[in-house]
This record gives C-alpha cells, sequence and structure tokens, in this order.
C-alpha cells in the first residue's frame, strides 16, 4: 500500500486526489492546504488540515501549489521521512530541500475543476535522484494509466514551454476567434468541427506538414483583407507577426 498525503487544494491536487483515492493499492490519507473552504471538497473521504505542521507520515507528499510558493513552502515542511515531489512543468527538482528524498511528478495535461476528457495516457515526467524513488514515482504514474517519460528539469523547462505554446496561446487564439464570431452574430459552435480536425491531423502528420492557410500558400491578397477587418491594433499585430512567422517557415514553398 502506497500512502499519499496531498500538499495543496487547487486543480491539480483535485486530480490526484480524484484519481488516486479510488485505488486499491494506494491511500490518499491526508490533504493538506490554507484554504478552508476548498478543503471541504475532499473532507468527506479523508483527512484534511490546514496546518503544515501536523502532516501526517506518508510515502509520497505531492506538494501541487503555485509555482512561486514551491520553495519556500517545501523549506518548511516536517518531513523526515517519504519522497516529496513538485508536480511544476518549470520550477527545478534542486529548489526542494537537499535534506530529504525529492523529485518531480509533472503531469503534462491541463486540468480545471472539472476531471480531464482525457484522463488516461496522461504524459507523466518524473525525476528524482533515486533509482527506488524514480520507481515509485513510476509505480504511481502506471496506475493513474499514464505514459511515464524519464526526463530532467532542464528538459522539462523546455516541454513546459513547448505546452505554453501548444495549449495556453492555442487556448488564447480560440478566445479572440470566439471575440470575432461574437461580435458578428456567428455561433463559435461552427469552428468546432475544424478545431476537431485540426488536432486530429497532427495524429498522422507534423504540424510542418498539416499546415494549411492564406500565410502558408502566400495569399497576400487575404492577409491584407484580414488586417482591415481586425479593429484592434493588438489583433492586427498577433495575426500579422503570425503570418509572418508561417511566411517564413514555408518561404521556399510560396
Amino acid at each position: 500500500m502506497i500512502k499519499v498525503v496531498l500538499l495543496g487544494t487547487g486543480n491539480v491536487a483535485r486530480y490526484f486526489f480524484d484519481s488516486l483515492h479510488i485505488k486499491d493499492h494506494i491511500k490518499v490519507i491526508q490533504v493538506v492546504g490554507r484554504n478552508e473552504s476548498a478543503l471541504e471538497y475532499f473532507n468527506t473521504s479523508v483527512a484534511v488540515t490546514t496546518d503544515f505542521n501536523d502532516i501526517k507520515p506518508a510515502d509520497i507528499y505531492i506538494l501541487a501549489v503555485k509555482d512561486d510558493a514551491i520553495g519556500s513552502v517545501s523549506q518548511t515542511l516536517p518531513i523526515q521521512n517519504g519522497l516529496l515531489v513538485h508536480t511544476s512543468g518549470s520550477v527545478a527538482l534542486d529548489v526542494l530541500p537537499r535534506t530529504i528524498r525529492r523529485g518531480v511528478l509533472y503531469p503534462l495535461q491541463t486540468f480545471s475543476k472539472t476531471p480531464p476528457k482525457y484522463a488516461e495516457k496522461i504524459p507523466f515526467c518524473i525525476e528524482a535522484e533515486e533509482k527506488n524513488d524514480l520507481d515509485l514515482l513510476e509505480t504511481l504514474a502506471l496506475s493513474l494509466k499514464g505514459v511515464v517519460y524519464k526526463i530532467s528539469s532542464q528538459q522539462r523547462l523546455h516541454l513546459h514551454l513547448a505546452a505554453v505554446f501548444a495549449n495556453n496561446f492555442t487556448n488564447h487564439m480560440y478566445h479572440l476567434a470566439a471575440k470575432i464570431c461574437a461580435d458578428n452574430a456567428i455561433p463559435f459552435a461552427i469552428l468546432e468541427s475544424l478545431i476537431k480536425e485540426t488536432s486530429h491531423k497532427i495524429e498522422a502528420s507534423t504540424p510542418l506538414e498539416a499546415q494549411t492557410g492564406p500565410a502558408k500558400r502566400g495569399d497576400t491578397a487575404i492577409i491584407e483583407k484580414h488586417l482591415e477587418l481586425l479593429p484592434h491594433t493588438k489583433s492586427k499585430e498577433i495575426y500579422a507577426l503570425l503570418s509572418q512567422s508561417i511566411q517564413d517557415t514555408y518561404g521556399d514553398e510560396l
């Protein structure tokens, strides 16, 4: 039986709680967080506390707090045994105290309050200083039906950068597209099939091969027409910059 303590009450902590507490060979024994109202989500089925000095003994302590709090929070934890891991994509392993066993368990997925639709085959990037700790993290990740990658802090930082482009920036593009639709009385749902097909394409080909659109074709007349339609300077700058980047990428083909 692997005993787990969750440190944090946000979306990532909720994911681990919902996924782990139903496993037979894993037991979430406690959730620790400063937000009393957020702890109510967990307190019907596990012990909870707001006191970070009252942490139960466990095999793994999963520190799921904001990136800029990982260092300060971890330095105050009264942990003597067990493995302390954080869940960040951009924070190095060595931010955690050197006096304890330490590691990283980074799930490469976007998390909201609702469970992820694609909860299986989530990539888990793991890192630890001892082989036994790596094995323990791999066992935990595989129990969640994840795909395990042993990745260094430096690799993980670059991976997180790539994820920001692939997810966060892409989602912001959806927001801008939704605004254009709303401003012109067009339902955003019209774009859903296109969005899904674009995502599906890169399962069989590379993003480089899958690119389409006026910038890829070098259709400057359409690009200029689109720029004229955009009412805000910032939107024009984003459109122009992305179009130029695409044209630079496929310059020899234009």
